[in-house]
């Protein structure tokens, strides 16, 4: 009777641990693609800054305040994807 009782719980039991498994690779895998997003936009705003700066746009002093801040918060940004560890492929393109 226990057997039959443990075999039924383990087959209850079973896919409800691989969604969760599932569920958490999926989360994983969105906070990659967000910070993946997040740290191109910032690789964006240093290219847009220094623009700025060559333009004429912002003084010497006021670059490069901005550009450390930015660098920054782009290096917390790699710290966050490094922190998650090797990810793979998906909605890479190549």
């Amino acid at each position: 009777m226990l057997v039959v009782l443990a075999v039924a719980v383990a087959l209850i039991a079973g896919p409800l641990r691989r969604s969760r498994a599932a569920a958490d690779e999926s989360a994983e895998w969105a906070e990659r693609a967000e910070l993946e997003a997040a740290k191109e936009a910032k690789y964006r705003e240093i290219r847009e800054a220094e623009l700025d700066y060559r333009t004429g746009k912002l003084s010497e002093a006021d670059w490069r305040a901005l550009d450390a801040g930015l660098r920054a918060d782009a290096i917390e940004l790699l710290r966050r994807l490094d922190a998650l560890g090797p990810g793979d492929d998906r909605g890479r393109e190549g």
